[in-house]
């Protein structure tokens, strides 16, 4: 599994390092940079692949669709790092974009990736349809905004020291994380030009596996270690965030997570040993220590 994620890593950074080295060179690049090649693990494109590898997806054209996926990953993380929001000054080992380099400088660093999601999924290195590339490009805005990612976060904030139900704390991880997975999940059906039927489905499967992410990072930051996680544990407790673990407990939040797992597995078993790669990506997310 960590062959397969550090193959996956590689060939995205090159990617990408390929595609902002043929930019016009900016004063935000070094700070952009530094925010998006700071070791992430790549699960996002992991799964992306995973599930294109079930429909006979191009390798490469996956690699790019990643790529897009990381960079909204990438700025999504230092936004969150802000003072503003979760204030943390340690990300992946290392300071924060905002400790580095300045708030304002990575709030734009951040904007900046961003968009830059969406030029790549518009330039013509991805060799599909363009009104493929329009559908793709609109389903990642909306996991990216007030419908996904920062609407996620924003109910992330308002529910620090508030008693919150389990539904909705569901709903808030499924936006805040789940979102951007559910695309990962759906960007090679939309490519292969599946009915809206399969397409929700497996929106609903990344939906699923985002949510499972969550819990192990909510797990990581209960009870891992700081120097293993690359980034202060034991935070949530200390804001008063609504987690499962602060509603469930520890043991019923890993009962969860593992019945997460059962519920992803069954929905694939049509596709049998196709999906063994990304079964072995459940198992990693949940057992993962950073």
């Amino acid at each position: 599994m960590q062959k397969k994620l550090n193959k996956i890593a590689k060939d995205t950074n090159l990617f990408l390092r390929r595609f902002i080295s043929n930019q016009k060179k900016t004063e935000l690049i070094i700070a952009m940079k530094y925010g998006l090649f700071s070791g992430g693990k790549k699960i996002r494109s992991k799964i992306l692949i995973d599930i294109g590898s079930i429909f006979k997806l191009d390798y490469r054209s996956l690699i790019i669709l990643g790529a897009a996926v990381e960079c909204i990953h990438a700025y999504s993380l230092i936004h969150d790092d802000l003072p503003c929001m979760d204030d943390d000054s340690i990300r992946r080992g290392k300071a924060s974009t905002h400790i580095k380099f300045g708030e304002s400088t990575a709030v734009l660093a951040g904007n900046s990736l961003l968009t830059m999601a969406f030029e790549i999924l518009s330039h013509k290195n991805l060799n599909i349809n363009e009104k493929i590339k329009i559908r793709l490009i609109n389903k990642i805005s909306e996991s990216s905004g007030h419908l996904g990612i920062a609407g996620g976060q924003y109910l992330d904030l308002s529910y620090e020291k508030k008693r919150v139900s389990k539904k909705k704390i569901i709903e808030m991880e499924i936006k805040k994380t789940g979102k951007l997975f559910s695309f990962c999940c759906a960007a090679p059906l939309i490519i292969k030009k599946k009915n809206k039927k399969d397409i929700k489905k497996f929106e609903n499967i990344g939906a699923d596996i985002g949510l499972l992410f969550q819990v192990a990072d909510d797990l990581i930051d209960f009870e891992g270690n700081s120097l293993i996680a690359g980034k202060k544990t034991g935070k949530d407790k200390k804001k008063g965030k609504a987690t499962l673990i602060s509603l469930l407990g520890y043991k019923n939040t890993i009962k969860y997570a593992n019945s997460l797992i059962l519920k992803i597995n069954n929905k694939l078993k049509k596709y049998g040993s196709k999906s063994k790669n990304l079964s072995e990506s459940l198992n990693y997310i949940l057992n993962r220590k950073k």
